[in-house]
């Protein structure tokens, strides 16, 4: 059982929740009719692979997933608020898409390497010091970012649904019948939550990057570019094995910081949004089931 519970993930899209397990995953999103609309898909390819169970390389397993599969539910549930007439598809998703993953890197790794940089260049900081520059300016961009997207009221709502899917797990993982009612006591942190592995891997580069010698800014922005995956797949790997030491008196304290930021991601949901996400996360159960009876 604990396997299988350590597979189960999820994440908020725009009024509903996708749930994520081993071999399936299924979303469930409420309609402007209040009709709850699910879809559902097997898991095939690279997420079913011998590369997925590597350790360090099924970290880029989960960007991916987070970027890919994550961004293409995202639309779909866009498109169900919108209907057929305003249904993005086609190129204009895949240049979303694209945007969107620019303007994250950008934003999150560029920019502060090159502020960083100049800095470095003109205010005569040694290696040690600018690097240390740049990776409190991108804790402090991602921070800000969530602070400020956390006030629009539709990210607001986004942030219920992921409330709404973290209390999800956590009440299956406690062993309760899923209901609406019985999910609403639970937290709203998650350890294995994904804004948890953002914040590795941001408070990791700080690390890294601290040992970096003298570059120029050319060679600073390349090697932040090259180290996003190396640092995808280690962050992976300490969450994963966080994960399994949490009851340890050391687990307690370093999840602190993970869990604090979901602050930031997280908010109370209503017994409606609960709904969805149970319905997402028992379609997928049911689909795994199924895919461990056949096999």
């Amino acid at each position: 059982m604990e396997n299988k519970i350590q597979s189960y993930g999820g994440q908020a899209v725009i009024e509903g929740v996708i749930m994520r397990g081993k071999s399936s995953v299924a979303m469930a999103v409420r309609s402007p009719e209040n009709e709850i609309i699910t879809f559902q898909e097997r898991l095939t390819g690279i997420y079913t692979s011998k590369i997925a169970k590597i350790p360090f390389l099924r970290g880029l397993i989960v960007l991916w997933d987070s970027l890919g599969l994550g961004m293409r539910y995202l639309t779909m549930s866009a498109n169900v608020q919108t209907g057929e007439d305003e249904k993005l598809e086609g190129p204009a998703l895949y240049l979303t898409m694209a945007f969107s993953l620019t303007l994250g890197i950008g934003l999150f790794f560029l920019l502060p390497a090159f502020i960083s940089g100049l800095l470095a260049r003109y205010a005569y900081l040694n290696p040690w010091e600018s690097n240390l520059i740049e990776g409190a300016l991108r804790l402090l961009l991602l921070i800000g970012y969530l602070w400020v997207i956390g006030k629009m009221p539709e990210i607001k709502r986004v942030f219920m649904y992921h409330g709404a899917e973290h209390k999800t797990i956590n009440a299956f993982e406690d062993g309760v019948d899923l209901t609406p009612e019985n999910v609403m006591p639970y937290s709203l942190e998650h350890p294995r939550c994904g804004t948890s592995f953002i914040l590795t891997l941001v408070l990791l580069s700080i690390l890294i990057f601290s040992l970096f010698g003298p570059m120029t800014i050319y060679w600073r922005l390349i090697s932040r570019l090259l180290l996003i995956p190396v640092l995808a797949g280690i962050s992976y790997e300490y969450i994963h094995f966080l994960s399994k030491h949490l009851d340890s008196p050391i687990g307690k304290i370093i999840v602190k910081p993970n869990l604090a930021l979901q602050k930031l991601t997280t908010r109370e949901p209503s017994l409606e949004m609960l709904e969805v996400s149970i319905n997402a996360f028992n379609l997928m159960r049911s689909m795994e089931n199924n895919t461990v009876k056949t096999s």
